[in-house]
């Protein structure tokens, strides 16, 4: 499972990169693009990276103009973050071709394997937070 993981995430993060970003940055992109403006410390939970890494790199996408940081109205505490129109033009160009990376590496399995690896796979990790 580690060695098929490996493979998988090594040809995924090469394509990433090839947009000049880091794997931890289209991650934090793209819990962005789906979820809107939210919380910076609930992003971290969602790509799994720590408070300092997800400072870090929020950092660095803001001096890249792609996320922008906003106080939270309700909580002075919070600080939201959000992509800039910049932030939503480069996703919505390279996620499309990111999706096509992903599906022609994983054209070794046909539909039916691919639902079956999801549901064995969702199984495992049940079954592993229970233990």
């Amino acid at each position: 499972m580690s060695k098929a993981y490996k493979s998988v995430m090594d040809k995924a993060a090469k394509d990433i990169k090839s947009y000049g970003i880091s794997v931890t940055e289209f991650g934090i992109l793209e819990v962005l693009y789906n979820k809107g403006e939210i919380p910076i410390q609930q992003i971290g939970g969602k790509v799994l990276i720590t408070s300092g890494t997800m400072t870090y790199n929020i950092d660095k996408l803001a001096g890249k103009g792609l996320v922008r940081r906003m106080p939270c109205a309700e909580d002075r505490r919070v600080i939201n973050a959000a992509l800039t129109d910049e932030g939503r033009r480069l996703f919505d160009r390279i996620f499309p071709q990111h999706r096509s990376q992903l599906t022609a590496i994983m054209q070794s399995l046909s539909s039916a394997q691919k639902q079956q690896a999801i549901e064995l796979l969702k199984q495992l990790g049940k079954g592993a937070n229970e233990q």
